[in-house]
């Protein structure tokens, strides 16, 4: 059984016991985080939602939050002898499914 859930402008499929990163969520860990946006479920028939399946639920534990790797984000332009580094880590929220109903 799987569903997709809608989160932080993106679509994240869901199993129960998988670990899903989404974008940073205001929940502290060890937390219970709710997902009612629910595009679609799937277990023995298939539910698509339109755009979201009625009384749909995804349970989550909240692990932790996080930031992920540095990006570097370089400027430069041509003859002008302009050359500028940035560095981005994007932050992220770790949750654990605990059920789909």
């Amino acid at each position: 059984m799987y569903a997709v859930v809608e989160t932080g402008g993106k679509q994240v499929r869901c199993e129960v016991g998988k670990e899903i990163y989404v974008e940073k969520l205001n929940v502290e860990a060890g937390q219970e985080y709710t997902f009612d946006k629910v595009l679609m479920v799937a277990a023995d028939e298939v539910k698509l939602g339109n755009p979201y399946v009625n009384g749909a639920k995804v349970v989550c534990d909240v692990v932790k939050q996080g930031r992920g790797k540095k990006v570097l984000v370089v400027r430069y332009e041509p003859k002008k002898q302009f050359h500028k580094t940035r560095g981005h880590r994007q932050a992220y929220t770790k949750l654990v499914v605990k059920s789909i109903n």
